[in-house]
């Protein structure tokens, strides 16, 4: 079960049914923890600062979708507001189990003269999984591919049509065809022993899970090559698919596309670096809360919706 909880510049506030109104999705971050321990919550917490900075940005008019500020001249969140809901939001975070919490900007939907406001959904980890099925995507749906947060809706539908033809996600491409991102993920591949990912000028969100392995594969000493690829060049190659909630998922099948392939071992060694990685979260202060928390979803996406690269 999934429970909201509203920023109202104090203790977050558990959101009832009725309080939860339709919205857009201005800004986002999820990641998983797992008995309390988490991976790049650092990474994680900065990419949300910079998805509202650019959130802010557009809604002034000063800069273009593809924009990511970090200054802004009338944020929509100042900074120690921020910095509080983050501190708010991770307090209320179970130490055990395992979890995919996620932080939001939302904005009001269309017609309504509703401000901004953060949000926070304790959500239940997705059941984890260490192989996925691919398809290319008939359409490039995002509006703001370099912010997470604006086409998670879009996304999410992309993958729901992926998974009516038989797959896990789905594949957007760039306009000359090469390889941008998954639906939920970020893809890499494997030349040999050469780790491979795309360009940096190919328009996706910017994926902690990738920093997190090319921090790695720097470490490790290994060559990494950034490339565009179109599908069809990725044949006979290991394909991943990552993100922060899977970490490691390895590429079985690419419906209509490549011919995928495996080194046995190399997914479980790499991810099992990933998980070392985990770091605990700051202590949970004791909450002084007058109402337990309800379940508040009207317009929350499934889960794995909001899965992050």
């Amino acid at each position: 079960m999934t429970t909201t909880y509203r920023w109202q510049r104090g203790p977050l506030a558990p959101a009832d049914d009725c309080d939860v109104v339709p919205s857009r999705v201005l800004a986002a971050d999820s990641w998983l923890v797992v008995d309390g321990r988490v991976r790049g919550l650092g990474l994680h917490r900065s990419r949300f600062a910079d998805a509202v900075a650019a959130a802010s940005a557009i809604d002034a008019g000063t800069a273009d979708v593809d924009a990511v500020l970090t200054v802004v001249p009338d944020p929509l969140v100042d900074a120690a507001d921020l910095d509080d809901f983050w501190d708010a939001a991770l307090a209320l975070i179970p130490r055990e189990g395992s979890w995919f919490p996620r932080v939001e900007l939302v904005g009001p939907a269309e017609g309504s003269e509703r401000a901004p406001e953060l949000r926070f959904r304790l959500r239940p980890a997705p059941e984890l999984r260490s192989s996925v099925r691919l398809v290319t995507a008939a359409r490039d749906p995002r509006t703001q591919p370099r912010v997470k947060g604006p086409d998670l809706a879009a996304m999410t539908a992309l993958r729901a049509a992926a998974q009516g033809l038989g797959a896990d996600e789905a594949v957007v491409l760039e306009a000359d065809g090469a390889v941008a991102e998954g639906s939920t993920t970020c893809l890499l591949w494997w030349r040999g022993d050469m780790l491979c990912v795309p360009e940096d000028d190919i328009a996706r969100v910017d994926s902690v899970t990738l920093r997190s392995i090319l921090a790695l594969a720097t470490a490790l000493g290994l060559d990494v090559l950034h490339e565009r690829a179109t599908p069809s060049e990725l044949d006979g190659l290991e394909i991943w698919a990552v993100n922060a909630v899977h970490g490691v998922r390895i590429v079985t099948e690419w419906i209509d596309g490549p011919a995928p392939a495996e080194l046995p071992g190399r997914r479980a060694e790499w991810q099992a670096r990933l998980d070392a990685l985990r770091r605990p979260l700051p202590p949970a202060p004791v909450l002084d809360r007058d109402a337990e928390p309800t379940d508040a979803d009207a317009d929350a996406e499934p889960t794995e919706a909001g899965a992050e690269r």
